[in-house]
């Protein structure tokens, strides 16, 4: 039995000399004439290249494969499939077991890594840019990197992103060795990491042998290209630089096999539509935030194109749906929806609601007016049509597309609409230096945008303000409303920023979130990025204050702009400033767009604590409705 604890034991023989047989005590052994093994002649290559010869062969064919170069590991193997798949930075925290693959993905060409402060910044970071390129990718350690990155990925899987987050892992040996090592729980178990990422990705790799790590790699890249979710992969961290046969230098190229509907369950879905929306006297349709993973939002628009209805987009779906569109009504967000436009969704006796999420904070509190007898749902691979039926193995795109061809042209909805609606006002004009209010800053806001920018929305009331933006064609929007968790938009605002270089970011947060994430600040700077952040400072949790207020609302106050001028320390191009009136904004603003235009700039708006959307207000009411709903009776 093994007494050593922590020891790397090599049974040596008696002899003393490691690999000698033991000593024969007297007997003899059969001796033989001396063959030198060691001659270049005498192999087994040059046995069958001899042959090859005399059998007349002249020209062998080969493609070489070099197992003594760098290029056949499996390190540059990942790399090289990252970058196939779209990916051009990868997003990494360093410890000690990921330190050799980071060494080989970084030689790849074409790949960059971006270094960040923490984990948990890297995850949001490559939610943020696989929002951009459709695909983002992470690198952290085993254990208190993944256990840190894991929040992160949760939200990428309830938002549908596909994101490849790598870890490195144990070395190869001391899977099933019965030890404890670092950065764990203290128990020999090393698959607490693996347990945890379960439930929050759709496919997992631990790659602890070379042998199936090519299969391994890419089932999970492709599976959740397929799935729009993010996947795991777990690296010995002894084996990205150990060339394999299956790792060829050149490989085979990625490629995914499409995904195809049932055709007889296709027609008779398009079927079964038209003729119930064909009946209808004022259909309209809303767009929800599915049609990013179904990448339905074209096949969206010919639908709205063929249909003449009327076109809405959920708050979570916002940035997928054209709003230049010329029969674009607005946001439906049941009671806090943008003016008029709840009014045409539910008074209409059908509509197509294409990739929606129905939970508390997208219905308002479970507050919505809709009737499912009127509604078509169309699920990325399935179609519900009212209380009827149902119809699976049918992706939206060419569902979607179908329907566009069988459906009559009715514009009734939007023509009530059009009848209805009254622009909205501008917020009251304000005195010489008076205090800046939000929709004040909002409506500043408003005028920066264009197609070169891209909007990212904390949670909180940014939420709300960012929702009555109307965004110019090619103008970005991003926000995280399923998961909602605070401080995303850092992590965030540095990934699209990195992946979406045509389009300066302008970044919405409150100062709680920005409390949680602030470092990454830093890695903006490193980048060179140049994103317009507007602090809101309001002292608090705004949004939690309006659902159940208290004292854990308030949190302590921070110079921001000193904070940020401190991670700047004079490297790299960064400026800040502070406003509290609408003359110093407009100031700010034409700084960030002008002479301060190549710089990250900081701005901190100074908010009263009470100053906030009357949707928040609205919505806030009916949330704390729902979420004190007392027990229902045994």
């Amino acid at each position: 039995m093994d007494t050593q604890i922590g020891a790397l034991n090599v049974t040596s023989s008696p002899s003393g000399d490691v690999g000698c047989p033991p000593n024969t005590n007297g007997v003899s052994c059969l001796q033989s004439s001396p063959v030198s093994f060691n001659s270049g002649d005498a192999t087994l290559g040059r046995h069958l290249a001899r042959r090859l010869v005399e059998i007349g062969v002249s020209d062998v064919f080969s493609v070489p494969v070099s197992l003594n170069s760098g290029d056949a590991t499996l390190g540059r193997h990942l790399a090289r499939r990252l970058v196939e798949i779209g990916v051009s930075d990868v997003f990494s925290v360093p410890g000690d077991f990921n330190l050799t693959l980071l060494d080989h993905l970084i030689a790849e060409p074409g790949l960059n890594n971006v270094g960040c402060c923490n984990e948990l910044n890297a995850g949001y970071a490559a939610d943020g840019y696989a929002r951009s390129r459709g695909v983002g990718a992470c690198v952290v350690t085993f254990t208190v990197g993944g256990l840190s990155v894991l929040n992160a990925i949760a939200g990428a899987y309830s938002e549908n992103l596909p994101i490849i987050c790598i870890v490195g892992g144990p070395n190869s040996n001391d899977y099933g060795t019965n030890r404890i090592l670092h950065h764990t729980i203290g128990l020999p178990d090393f698959s607490q990491e693996l347990r945890c990422f379960q439930t929050v990705t759709c496919f997992q790799a631990v790659v602890n042998n070379l042998e199936d790590a090519h299969e391994l790699i890419d089932t999970a890249i492709a599976t959740a290209l397929k799935e729009s979710k993010p996947v795991y992969i777990s690296i010995g961290c002894n084996l990205p630089a150990i060339p394999h046969p299956t790792f060829s230098r050149e490989p085979v190229p990625f490629s995914l096999s499409p995904k195809l509907s049932n055709k007889m369950g296709l027609e008779a879905a398009v079927e079964a539509a038209a003729e119930f929306l064909n009946k209808a006297v004022k259909p309209v349709m809303v767009g929800g935030p599915k049609l990013r993973a179904a990448q339905a939002s074209e096949a969206f628009v010919e639908l709205a194109e063929a249909s003449g209805y009327a076109l809405a987009v959920m708050p979570s779906g916002k940035g997928l749906v054209p709003e230049h569109h010329p029969h674009f009504i607005g946001t439906y967000w049941g009671a806090v929806s943008t003016g008029f436009c709840a009014e045409i969704v539910e008074s209409a006796d059908a509509y197509v609601f294409a990739g929606p999420i129905f939970n508390d904070y997208s219905s308002v509190g479970y507050s919505l007016l809709l009737k499912k007898e009127k509604a078509l749902i169309v699920q990325p691979d399935r179609v519900v049509i009212g209380n009827g039926p149902t119809f699976g193995c049918i992706l939206m795109k060419d569902f979607l597309q179908a329907l566009a061809k069988r459906i009559n042209k009715n514009t009734t909805a939007y023509e009530n609409y059009h009848r209805i609606f009254v622009p909205e006002g501008h917020p009251l004009k304000g005195s010489p230096k008076e205090p800046l209010r939000v929709n004040v800053l909002f409506e500043h806001i408003q005028k920066m945008l264009s197609c070169d920018t891209a909007v990212v929305a904390e949670t909180g009331d940014s939420w709300f303000n960012c929702q009555k933006l109307k965004l110019p064609e090619g103008c970005g929007y991003e926000f995280q409303m399923q998961y909602g968790s605070i401080g995303w938009s850092v992590g965030a605002t540095l990934g699209y920023a990195q992946a979406a270089t045509d389009k300066r970011v302008i970044s919405c947060i409150g100062d709680g979130s920005f409390q949680v994430t602030a470092q990454d600040v830093s890695t903006m700077l490193r980048c060179g990025q140049n994103p317009i952040i507007f602090l809101i400072n309001n002292g608090g949790y705004t949004i939690e204050v309006e659902i159940h207020d208290g004292p854990y609302n308030v949190i302590k106050n921070w110079n921001y702009t000193g904070l940020v001028d401190a991670i700047h320390n004079g490297e790299g191009k960064c400026w800040t400033t502070k406003v509290l009136c609408e003359e110093e904004l407009i100031e700010a603003i034409e700084t960030a767009t002008g002479a301060k235009k190549d710089c990250l700039c900081f701005i901190e708006v100074i908010a009263h604590k009470d100053d906030t959307s009357k949707e928040l207000l609205e919505w806030g009411s009916r949330v704390s409705a729902a979420n004190s709903r007392p027990p229902n009776p045994q």
